[in-house]
């Protein structure tokens, strides 16, 4: 028994080392939805077998810091057309990859409308043949999520030394929604809560908030695939297009297929690789 306690010891010293660190971006409620009485769940039993997280009132960070952290931190918005986020797919898995080439990764839950079933998922694919009407929908929550998202900035970048991060290499990427997201951090932010690069993944043009080019170097890396069923390839060109305009950095891909969503899932399609095409563009900035 005694030659098993250092062991034990050893064990619980690593679980602890690799455990994740939820922190609330605000103290109790914050402004926009002080009125927001339901309660943030999950749910796996879905339309797609995947976890989701829905009902999000209390907005977050989760921190992936890998073992040796190079300097480098992005923040993660999943996707789930402001009503749901795709939490494994379109966040924790990128947070494990990124964590296993020396970055820091946060991922974020940003608020979004609510769900009434305990199938968000089924709600949200009734809504998905009208986007003017979900946009519409979707208008009140989009200025709170996009707060989130430069709270979160703000919040890390106050906090570089703690973290062991470079105060200028604060990246932030987003998905389908969280794409959109992305994007109206980037235009809508201050220098404190303004991202160094952005990777907007088959992003949703028509809800993004503001249109402030930056003035200062912030590269832009895109991905979609051209059989998006939801019609989005079109606006990952548009984005393209204006920061190459403006002269700043910027990537795009656009894989024949992979459809919608396919985030780190395996679709046995070209987009599988994004995750690789999207670090050998980091290393290439000067992040990895």
């Amino acid at each position: 028994m005694k030659n098993l306690l250092p062991t034990l010891a050893l064990l619980c010293i690593l679980l602890s080392a690799n455990a994740q660190k939820q922190i609330f971006l605000y103290e109790g409620k914050p402004a926009g939805s002080e009125n927001w009485t339901w309660e943030e769940a999950n749910s796996e039993e879905n339309l797609f077998n995947t976890k989701v997280v829905y009902n999000v009132s209390r907005p977050s960070i989760t921190a992936y810091v890998p073992e040796n952290p190079n300097g480098t931190a992005i923040v993660i918005a999943p996707g789930g057309a402001f009503h749901t986020l795709s939490i494994d797919s379109e966040g924790i898995d990128v947070a494990k990859w990124l964590n296993a080439k020396g970055v820091t990764a946060f991922v974020l839950k940003y608020r979004v409308a609510r769900s009434f079933t305990d199938d968000p998922l089924k709600e949200i694919m009734g809504k998905m043949s009208n986007f003017q009407t979900l946009d519409e929908e979707n208008r009140a929550v989009v200025p709170l999520a996009t707060q989130d998202g430069m709270k979160a900035v703000k919040y890390i970048r106050e906090r570089a030394t703690q973290y062991k991060i470079d105060p200028k290499r604060i990246g932030f990427m987003g998905f389908s929604a969280g794409g959109t997201l992305t994007m109206s951090v980037v235009y809508s932010a201050d220098n404190a809560s303004r991202p160094n690069f952005v990777a907007p993944i088959y992003a949703y043009e028509n809800a993004i908030i503001g249109s402030n080019m930056p003035k200062e170097k912030t590269p832009i890396f895109l991905a979609v695939a051209g059989d998006d069923q939801l019609g989005f390839m079109p606006h990952s060109i548009n984005i393209y297009k204006k920061w190459f305009d403006a002269k700043q950095p910027a990537e795009l891909h656009i894989y024949e297929k992979g459809g919608h969503g396919f985030g780190m899932r395996k679709t046995n399609t070209s987009s599988e690789g994004w995750i690789e095409n999207f670090g050998n563009w980091l290393k290439m900035q000067g992040y990895l």
